[in-house]
């Protein structure tokens, strides 16, 4: 049996993420700093011999956020047939003039991997919110993982479209390729710095409130996985148990940042079936 991996990559740099601007619903486009970053890393992780095998990918989810799509036009990835079609929007962008790699994976724009919604917060630095709730005569120490964002979504609120999400990645693509090998299997998500690590808490099965102990930065990859290839069937039965991926990463500990290269990051971790 195979074990299909989810493939997370964090749209390239702009102009929030470089001040550390919290960037949700506003449209910010990629440096051209990270539009070369991002290029860079499709050039040295996606091939038939690399990281990320474009003929191994059974769907690719995108952000609707501009970054998200043009991070995903810069790597260069192309459906294989024809009939399919282009990209499900209009190019934010000129096209690499290299030869694309080709998969027969659909691409689909999702709300539910769309990054957090801040709400008040939204265009404001870490700094900047805490100073404004103390004005505010809010007590505490603002945890966007505890607290959520005033106006926008709660970490419950997050909870509920990423475990959508996951139940979706398992049942419409990762069962099938469990059982059966010739059938693809990996999922490619291209998405934001909260959300994507959010993904990776919820994946397993941690509560956002726990707090991420891993960074993604601006064009960061990273890779989900399971240790063992068996998902049970039945939804009312599941009771997956997360540990982490200790068999081919025996380096990583309880959530520590991994950096593989100048801009990768691998989270791995796995969910047990009962």
């Amino acid at each position: 049996m195979s074990t299909p991996r989810v493939f997370i990559i964090r749209h390239g740099e702009t102009e929030w993420s470089l001040n550390g601007r919290h960037t949700g619903s506003s449209d910010i486009p990629l440096t051209a700093n990270g539009e070369q970053r991002v290029k860079a890393t499709g050039q040295a992780m996606i091939g038939s011999d690399r990281l990320i095998v474009p003929n191994q990918l059974a769907h690719i989810y995108v952000s609707p956020r501009t970054r998200a799509q043009r991070t995903f036009e810069l790597l260069n990835i192309e459906p294989k047939d024809e009939d399919i079609g282009s990209l499900p929007w209009t190019r934010h962008g000129e096209r690499i003039p290299k030869p694309a790699f080709s998969t027969n994976a659909g691409i689909e724009v999702t709300e539910d991997i769309r990054e957090w919604d801040y709400g008040e917060y939204e265009g404001i630095t870490t700094s900047g919110i805490r100073k404004m709730r103390a004005e505010q005569g809010i007590q505490g120490h603002w945890d966007i993982w505890k607290d959520g964002c005033v106006s926008g979504e709660s970490p419950s609120d997050v909870t509920y479209r990423l475990d959508r999400l996951i139940k979706d990645i398992k049942d419409r693509f990762q069962r099938a390729a469990m059982a059966n090998d010739d059938v693809p299997g990996d999922v490619l998500v291209v998405a934001h710095g909260h959300i994507l690590r959010a993904l990776a808490m919820r994946w397993l099965g941690k509560s956002l409130s726990d707090g991420p102990t891993f960074l993604m930065e601006a064009g960061g990859v990273g890779t989900l996985r399971y240790v063992m290839t068996h998902i049970s069937c039945s939804s009312s039965s599941r009771n997956f148990q997360p540990f982490w991926w200790a068999k081919v990463f025996d380096h990583l500990r309880d959530g520590d940042l991994v950096r593989v290269a100048s801009h990768l990051h691998i989270v791995s971790g796995a969910f047990r079936g009962p």
